[in-house]
């Protein structure tokens, strides 16, 4: 895969995944350096009860796994300051789409703006010299006529193409997935034969420590309001619309014969709509700020699967670019909760075609 001329700078979070890919990479005989963020802004009081979260007190922790990691490949390690652009890239983001009655995606703005964007940039400002950059996700990379094709790993259940959709071509060009080969007990196992600290340490699965949201918001952000159904019969009092999304079950805390949904967000009115399961399916969307990896334009109507969140089974639907980077989603089959603020994800067969921001 490599030769020794070739430097590579790897994303160490301090998990497994990042650790068994500089492994890799080292027993290719490439050059390395392991890169981290800093990214935790101390002046935000966060819960330190979820410790496997991406951001919160507990980021120290990993930086200090990444370091030892790093320290045990013998390879030299750097953490870039990146406090102030996640603030103001990511938090304000999320912020801001809360507050707008929308459900935001942080990692995938994380990825693009920060880890394949600012640290990438800034480490190199500060001399750090690398050509490549690798990072422990499970995907690939395929070159194929002059373009680069993001495409679903070997391990089909670590899948994370969907938060990478939004790369662009001069980002990907420069990017190595190793782990995209493997399977994630493969790399368990790589972990454990090479007696590395970080093979059993559990993955992270939350956005913030603890999984409460509320310290990125002012007290004025968040007021209570009215649950209401469709007719605006008042049916109870909701905390604030920040901690809702469409399609939310849990947690309303009314009473019904049968089961309700949040099927609006009324920021206007500082109202929660709720219906029965029937008001929240919906054949058709349209989706914004497309970004497209294997192919230029979307001229023509494009038969494929299409993924609205996280843990959505990619359903088929085709694809139609309408211009000003927007195009019209029409599935073949009604889907449950399409969400504002989600991402949805363009697959034809394993290859990402691309993907947007559900308006």
């Amino acid at each position: 895969m490599g030769n020794n001329k070739t430097k590579v700078a790897i994303g160490v979070s301090g998990g497994v995944d990042s650790s068994v890919t500089a492994a890799l990479l080292k027993r290719e005989g490439f050059e390395l350096c392991g890169l981290s963020m800093q990214i935790y802004d101390e002046g935000i009081k966060i819960d330190t009860a979820g410790k496997n979260a991406c951001y919160g007190p507990n980021k120290e922790n990993d930086l200090a796994s990444a370091r030892a990691i790093c320290d045990t490949l013998q390879i030299p390690f750097h953490v870039i300051d990146l406090r102030q652009e996640f603030t103001e890239n990511v938090i304000e983001y999320f912020r801001y789409e809360y507050l707008a009655g929308r459900t935001p995606n942080p990692c995938i703005v994380c990825n693009r703006k920060l880890k394949f964007g600012f640290l990438l940039d800034k480490a190199l400002e500060s001399g750090i010299g690398f050509d490549r950059f690798a990072t422990g996700h499970y995907a690939r990379i395929v070159e194929k006529n002059g373009r680069y094709l993001l495409k679903k790993p070997v391990d089909t259940s670590k899948d994370q193409t969907y938060f990478l959709y939004s790369l662009s071509q001069h980002q990907l060009s420069r990017t190595l997935f190793p782990l995209g080969e493997y399977t994630k007990n493969e790399v368990r196992e790589i972990a454990r034969s090479l007696d590395l600290h970080t093979s059993e340490r559990p993955e992270s699965q939350d956005f913030i420590s603890g999984g409460d949201y509320t310290p990125f918001f002012n007290k004025e952000d968040i007021r209570g309001g009215d649950i209401v159904d469709k007719e605006g019969k008042v049916l109870g009092r909701h905390r604030g619309i920040i901690y809702y999304t469409i399609g939310q079950r849990k947690g309303l805390g009314i009473a019904a014969p049968n089961p309700l949904y949040v099927s609006y967000i009324d920021v206007k009115n500082n109202r929660i709509i709720v219906s029965d399961q029937s008001d929240i399916m919906s054949k058709e969307m349209t989706v914004k700020d497309i970004n497209l990896i294997s192919v230029d334009t979307l001229d023509d109507p494009v038969k494929t699967d299409v993924k609205i969140r996280v843990q959505h089974r990619a359903a088929p639907a085709v694809v139609s670019g309408i211009g000003d980077g927007k195009a019209i989603v029409v599935f073949d089959e009604p889907q449950l909760a399409i969400t504002p603020g989600q991402s949805a994800v363009f697959y034809v067969d394993d290859v990402v075609l691309g993907g947007g921001v559900i308006e």
